[in-house]
């Protein structure tokens, strides 16, 4: 593809973040596409280090204001600047919609910041792209009614899943306001996204895939002795919807003559629950919490360990992991995959052939575990069926190219 001299805007939650890196890859591979890039953070970051992929992104990174009260200067000087823009009367019109139905704090943040990106925008941009649809978006929404560019949205999960419909619909809708397209990493989330888009062909199902080449070749893998220790281990933020909790009771039941290790690697609001749970169930001796971890910290981890363990569910509030791109990771490597039946997850593994699937409940996930430790093979088989399913359906390349044509038709002006 040609470069593009124009510029397109990339409107993110937090820059750089390890439990991202699915963004990093897609952007890493874009400007290798033509596509120049400009990155707009509506967050300063929180993580400690970083992942490779982070370091290879050439585009230049600006943060917001994460809260307005820290940069009045800056916030006023976007305010000015949007009530002079010939599309103020129109997103003033949006925002007041939209804040008439979400009184919060973080909608009247949303605007501010929206502000402030127009105003400092350059005039290069040709339109704006948003990963997440619920704030990024509407961020990235109001500043493209202020400066009249087009923007898009890439969506995943939590998202989806815990936005209203009729903020979702308004995204989706073709009216002068609404998406030039999204993008979404799953059938599953695509198919309840077009449902509620006027015109289904807004979204599409964009895959993230997995970028082999930065991915060592599988390990030849030894077969394990069924009496030997069963290492399992697990890359997940501790979250609700990760379903540790339930992973930790199932750990718990496992009986008291099987030799186990668990190994977690991820952050998480719940940590601290986390390891108070593993303590009062008596099993806190055979659990490493090793926190957030850089690419190739998880992939040695992943070379070393027997089965990959995680037990997605859905949450009170209705957030659930779209596909997981870790169950990519860990077929990259030929480690045997246990999850759960949720969301996206079927799309990439089918029950007894890439994996194993279950409920989530401690019992089910007990026995997968006590069933697994006892295989002649060690599911070889599956990890080998998962790996030909990664190389032959879930490469990033065919993606990219998508997604990459769609953003320079958006900045073009082509339909």
């Amino acid at each position: 593809m040609t470069p593009s001299r124009a510029r397109l805007a990339v409107v993110v939650k937090g820059w750089p973040r390890l439990s991202e890196t699915f963004i990093a890859q897609e952007l890493v591979a874009l400007e290798a596409a033509g596509i120049d890039l400009e990155i707009w953070s509506l967050r300063h970051p929180t993580d400690h280090k970083t992942h490779p992929l982070h370091d290879r992104l050439k585009a230049p990174v600006h943060y917001l204001p994460e809260y307005l009260k820290d940069a009045p200067l800056r916030v006023l000087r976007g305010v000015f600047f949007a009530l002079r823009t010939s599309g103020f009367t129109q997103a003033w019109r949006v925002f007041r919609a939209d804040y008439g139905r979400d009184r919060t704090p973080n909608r009247l943040r949303r605007f501010g910041q929206a502000c402030v990106l127009a105003r400092e925008l350059p005039e290069t941009t040709a339109g704006l792209y948003a990963h997440f649809l619920h704030t990024p978006s509407s961020v990235a929404r109001y500043g493209a009614i202020l400066r009249g560019l087009p923007w898009s949205f890439s969506a995943h999960a939590k998202d989806i899943w815990t936005s209203p419909e009729w903020e979702l619909r308004e995204k989706l809708s073709a009216d002068p306001f609404g998406a030039a397209f999204g993008a979404t990493c799953t059938a599953f989330g695509a198919d309840h996204l077009r449902a509620l888009a006027d015109d289904p062909g807004r979204v599409d199902l964009v895959y993230h895939g997995l970028d082999l080449s930065r991915f060592p070749a599988p390990p030849t893998r030894k077969t394990r002795a069924t009496d030997a220790p069963l290492s399992l281990m697990s890359v997940g933020r501790l979250v609700e919807k990760k379903g540790f909790d339930r992973l930790i009771e199932a750990l718990a039941q496992l009986p008291a003559d099987m030799a186990w290790h668990w190994t977690h690697i991820g952050g998480g609001t719940l940590k601290d629950d986390m390891r108070a749970l593993a303590e009062a169930r008596g099993i806190a001796e055979n659990v490493t919490w090793r926190g957030a971890c850089d690419q190739p910290e998880v992939i040695a981890q992943m070379r070393q360990s027997d089965l990959f363990v995680l037990p997605s569910r859905i949450a009170k509030d209705g957030d659930r992991d779209g596909l997981p791109n870790v169950l990519m990771e860990a077929a990259s490597q030929k480690l045997p995959i246990l999850s759960t039946p949720v969301s996206a997850i079927p799309e990439f593994i089918e029950n007894g052939t890439q994996g194993i699937l279950v409920e989530d409940a401690p019992e089910k996930l007990a026995h997968a575990i006590q069933a697994f430790a006892a295989l002649p093979d060690g599911g070889a088989e599956m990890a080998e069926a998962a790996y030909d399913r990664l190389t032959r359906d879930f490469r990033m390349q065919p993606g990219i190219d998508r997604l990459a044509q769609r953003l320079s038709d958006m900045m073009d002006g082509r339909p």
